[in-house]
């Protein structure tokens, strides 16, 4: 009988030890990683096109990053900011401030997670609005916390069995463009999806009672979904003539992603909050709420924020994250791998049937698989088989969309030209032969 290998018996010990709600896509276990590879236990290497789920735009241990909390950490781990505060957290709040979009005086708040950020952004509109409604779309997703489930769209495995949730939340049709609600009764596009979302304020709740909408400029798990140029305009437009705060979700679209610094930039719209996480800090847990300082001063002191919240460690990351993301000119990068992406991908299409969409801004890229595109019917099981047959070849990939059948691209914007070309094919070829 051979050996047990080192993920086997990590793995025997993660089923052991680790609650059974923590999923794994793979049953790898990474010992290393740079850039856009990562080296697993037994000594394989894989070419990393999820980035941890877009946590890795500026790729896995860049050095400027991993340099500056090693500094850190020799000097102070921790300290309760509300109580002993650091410069750090003041200097990351200040480039925050200076980054978000829209004219005005801008102010910054920290804690640990994209659903915390979005949980504190909800706190804070409910606050200076004296509202309590808060609308969220089809196809979003904004975390697993109480609040953040009832703000999500998808129900398995997110929300399924852990009901009743927080009231006073709305739910509206995104602008799911290649599944639009609307093409059969309205051919062609003429944004009904737009045209309908005022229909809340009569068929459900008064537009009085709402303090803020909440969308993801592009919808991530949602199925990497891109709006209509006019959809977020046209959002924007609306809550402003109703007096309703908007919060641009960009915990997965923000950082050099999408092309630009933040993707509500792509649409020109200015939130009033930004709710940011992931990529913030190359892996080091930090969220952020940005907001406009009229809103973000109403809470009184000490109603927000939390023990770990712009940890000193977090904070340094985080702002040689976006010293890094500036200094290579990462935006550009973005656009230059979306760019061959499409191109490659989109001729793909033109040869397989069963390619539904191809979708995305920047580096933020979805294929969406289907049976035919002349049915659409999502097809879950050929996805699954292209993502095991691009693992086999040492290529990671994760899917999305609600109904499982969506390839997410999150490739880390430090990948070569080398790397990018070749996870790229091995992509292609996966797709091909996943279909025969």
């Amino acid at each position: 009988m051979s050996a047990e290998s080192k993920s086997e018996t990590l793995l025997k010990r993660k089923q052991a030890a680790v609650a059974s709600g923590i999923a794994n896509a793979t049953s790898i276990f990474a010992e290393r990683a740079s850039g856009a590879v990562i080296t697993d236990v037994e000594g394989k290497e894989y070419l990393d096109f999820y980035a941890g789920i877009g946590v890795l735009n500026i790729g896995h241990c860049p050095p400027p990053v991993v340099k500056a909390v090693q500094q850190q950490a020799g000097k102070l781990l921790h300290s309760f900011f509300p109580t002993v505060m650091y410069e750090p957290y003041v200097a990351l709040a200040e480039k925050m401030n200076a980054l978000m979009p829209g004219a005005g005086p801008k102010k910054t708040m920290f804690v640990n997670s994209g659903a915390e950020a979005v949980e504190n952004a909800v706190k804070i509109v409910r606050r200076a609005t004296e509202k309590t409604g808060i609308i969220s779309f089809e196809c979003a997703f904004h975390g697993r916390t109480f609040m953040t489930m009832g703000l999500t769209s998808k129900v398995k495995p997110y929300k399924y069995g852990f009901g009743p949730f927080p009231a006073e939340l709305y739910k509206v049709p995104s602008a799911y463009c290649y599944r639009c609600h609307y093409n059969a009764a309205y051919p062609g596009c003429g944004l009904h999806c737009l045209e309908n979302f005022e229909r809340l304020f009569t068929a459900e709740i008064d537009a009085d009672h709402i303090a803020a909408l909440i969308i993801e400029p592009i919808q991530g798990e949602g199925g990497f979904i891109v709006p209509p140029p006019e959809f977020l305009p046209g959002l924007k437009a609306i809550c402003e003539k109703n007096g309703i705060l908007f919060i641009a979700d960009e915990v997965q679209t923000g950082f050099a992603r999408s092309g630009k610094m933040f993707a509500i930039e792509n649409w020109g719209v200015e939130p009033d909050l930004m709710t940011t996480a992931k990529s913030i800090a190359a892996g080091v847990p930090l969220s952020a709420v940005t907001g406009k300082a009229a809103i973000m001063d109403v809470p009184v002191a000490g109603s927000i924020g939390g023990t770990y919240g712009g940890n000193p460690l977090a904070c340094v990351a985080g702002l040689e994250t976006i010293k890094y993301i500036e200094e290579q000119d990462l935006c550009n990068r973005a656009k230059q791998i979306g760019d061959t992406c499409m191109g490659r991908l989109k001729a793909l299409q033109e040869k397989c049937n069963f390619i539904g969409d191809v979708r995305g801004v920047g580096a933020m890229i979805g294929i969406e698989l289907v049976k035919d595109r002349q049915s659409k019917t999502p097809d879950k099981k050929l996805t699954a088989r292209v993502i095991k047959l691009c693992l086999e070849q040492g290529l990671l990939l994760i899917s999305a969309g609600i109904f499982g059948n969506v390839i997410r691209l999150l490739i880390p914007l430090v990948v070569t030209d080398e790397q990018l070309d070749r996870g790229l094919t091995i992509l292609e070829q996966s797709i091909v032969k996943a279909a025969e």
